[in-house]
């Protein structure tokens, strides 16, 4: 929509507020929001004053003056509130007579990533499709007091409340795949996320109860361009979220929040398109081109730097533990969930051929992840990185049942966040190709990140809930 457009979609609904949501760089949604009456088409050119030195890894507060700009692609009517009201997705910018783009802001990087790609000439358009794991409980408390600390978290379908007067239906640990009722207790929860989804223009192909108990699930979305898709992940997360609420419940991305169970990850499907050929189709190793063996090899070669944006909690380290569910292992294999790149094979049609990397956990920052992503990618095709040549795969085993020797030999991912920072610190160039990401930002990341670990190792358990339970 045009600027006249959005407010003209605001007068016919009866818009009384208008929210203005961006981004922080840890990845989280802020919000402000004026009455409709105030707001005028000229928001979108001349910007929202706001105050930058309030919201993480942003400003000083000697130069806390920033803008809002709002993006009117991004306007739908908020599912949530009383009032009717109109949100909109806005870029953070400079004041000043050009208002220059804010070098911190995430969407900014996402951005510059479609841009630098674009320019490249190697393709025209990026898709991402993430599928984004989350738990549904009925009851959430941590603390973290001088004299004492606890974190439960609790639901009645859960396999501890085996005991406990209730459903009788409970899912053990690791069965909780594809269940039908009474043992899922959230398939209308989840039908309301997914036509709450829809009717705010996400395109849902999927929902389903998860592997563990205690109310994990999984929506997937449609895949979209990089950006598009990175608001789209804000937007799901917020829905699902405020659906959970709406019924007394507490979802949550964080990455581990059970002992003994699975973790939630967020896996990202990835392809290129140039005009209207897919380039990732060709007659290589499982239907692939050269070039998704090079982005493949960019991948891997980068992982660990990677996944100081894209699994950027200290609770991210425990979902990625070898052994266990995750995908630790820097190989990649057709059709194995036990290596770190997957190629799916549910189709040998041209436009279905992508890549799936899968380390990646949705307490990150979309907009980060899947610009670092692509950069990995594309470097990996501009210096022709190899994957099979550089001992990388493929794997076609279960590499969980691999003796010790062979397991020694595989790569594996960082054991915790401050290795991975340690890695983004040490290889750090290929983000900064093109100036899609800047020194300046991911410096004060890589603060922000050491500060929480640091915290966390101070008081563990309860800490990671109270740092990361926004995720």
């Amino acid at each position: 929509m045009t600027p006249e457009q959005v407010v003209k979609f605001a007068e016919d609904h009866g818009v009384k507020m208008v929210d203005f949501k961006f981004t922080d760089v840890p990845g989280t949604w802020q919000h402000f929001s004026v009455p409709f009456s105030s707001f005028e088409a000229d928001a979108f050119e001349d910007g929202v004053g706001f105050d930058g030195s309030s919201i993480r890894g942003f400003q000083e507060i000697n130069e806390s003056d920033m803008l809002l700009m709002p993006d009117p692609d991004t306007a739908i009517l908020d599912p949530f509130t009383a009032v009717p009201t109109l949100s909109l997705v806005c870029d953070v910018a400079q004041p000043g007579a050009d208002h220059a783009p804010y070098s911190r802001d995430p969407r900014y990087v996402a951005r510059k990533a479609e841009e630098y790609l674009r320019k490249s000439g190697i393709a025209d358009v990026s898709y991402f499709g993430p599928e984004a794991e989350f738990f549904v409980f009925d009851s959430v408390r941590y603390a973290s007091n001088p004299n004492f600390q606890i974190a439960e978290v609790d639901s009645a379908e859960a396999h501890w409340n085996s005991g406990t007067s209730g459903l009788g239906h409970n899912i053990r640990a690791k069965e909780g795949y594809f269940p039908v009722a009474p043992a899922d207790t959230l398939q209308d929860i989840r039908a309301e996320m997914v036509l709450t989804m829809e009717a705010a223009g996400i395109q849902v192909e999927a929902q389903h109860h998860e592997v563990a108990t205690a109310g994990q699930c999984e929506i997937d979305m449609r895949f979209d361009s990089l950006l598009r898709m990175a608001d789209k992940l804000m937007l799901y997360k917020y829905i699902v979220k405020n659906v959970a609420k709406r019924h007394g419940k507490t979802a949550t991305f964080m990455p581990k929040p059970l002992f003994g169970d699975n973790g939630s990850g967020m896996h990202v499907h990835q392809s290129l398109w140039k005009g209207e050929r897919p380039l990732f189709f060709g007659d290589s190793y499982a239907l692939l081109s050269k070039t998704a063996l090079y982005y493949i090899g960019g991948l891997l070669t980068h992982a660990p730097a990677i996944l100081a944006l894209a699994a950027p909690t200290t609770n991210s380290y425990r979902r990625l533990v070898p052994g266990f569910e995750a995908p630790v292992n820097l190989v990649f294999s057709q059709r194995n969930r036990s290596a770190a790149v997957r190629i799916p094979m549910y189709s040998d049609s041209p436009k279905a051929k992508r890549l799936e990397f899968r380390p990646p956990d949705p307490s990150s920052n979309p907009y980060l992840t899947f610009a670092a992503l692509l950069m990995a990618g594309l470097d990996g095709i501009k210096r022709q990185i190899d994957p099979i040549e550089n001992g990388l795969g493929p794997l076609d085993k279960n590499i969980y049942e691999l003796s010790e020797a062979e397991k020694h030999e595989i790569r594996s991912v960082p054991g915790s966040l401050d290795e991975a920072l340690s890695a983004l610190e040490a290889d750090s160039e290929f983000l900064l190709e093109g100036g899609v990401f800047t020194e300046d930002l991911l410096e004060k990341h890589i603060e922000l990140k050491r500060a929480q670990s640091a915290e966390v190792r101070l008081r563990p358990t309860p800490l990671e809930f109270s740092l990361f339970y926004d995720a």
